[in-house]
């Protein structure tokens, strides 16, 4: 059957590929070389959407030497959001929770504050945001996102009473 590099429990656009089942997920999670390759798939797609991953114990990105080039294509291209996306669900399927923040962090910084990737803007604040799986993790980067989206009376992704409050 057709393979995916960043499987899900959930169909996608090819309806070909098979979901995978909670019992492949423990399996691959057991396997150190599937892991290993699961990383180096990770750096391959950050690499072609001008993204370094830093350091692979925390995840920590930057912009890639190449990045002004892949960020035009990130913004021509609005697939890449739903790739992105993919791939953020999958990170939380295969136990690299702070993969996820970290990369979900740098999109609403690179939409939000440095406002480099506009036509990504939406996609970071209605979906990437939202594959997050810690309640708190999250919460924390929609508060992020609200202290830096303009104007903040038009933010829509949290109550702001709370976001007023939160510490």
């Amino acid at each position: 059957f057709p393979f995916r590099l960043f499987p899900l429990r959930e169909h996608g656009m090819n309806r070909r590929a098979k979901p995978l089942t909670c019992q492949e997920i423990q399996a691959f999670k057991k396997s150190k070389e599937v892991m290993q390759r699961f990383v180096r798939a990770y750096r391959l797609m950050l690499r072609f959407y001008g993204i370094v991953l830093i350091n692979e114990e925390t995840g920590e990105l930057k912009r890639a030497e190449n990045w002004a080039e892949r960020f035009q294509n990130l913004n021509r291209f609005s697939h890449n959001n739903l790739r992105i996306t993919r791939i953020l669900k999958c990170l939380g399927e295969m136990g690299y929770e702070h993969y996820q923040v970290h990369l979900v962090k740098f999109f609403l910084t690179e939409t939000l504050v440095k406002e480099m990737l506009p036509n990504v803007k939406r996609s970071a604040l209605d979906y990437f945001l939202f594959t997050i799986r810690s309640k708190r993790k999250r919460r924390k980067l929609v508060h992020y996102a609200w202290q830096h989206f303009k104007p903040r009376s038009n933010f829509v992704w949290g109550p702001h009473n709370k976001l007023l409050k939160y510490k």
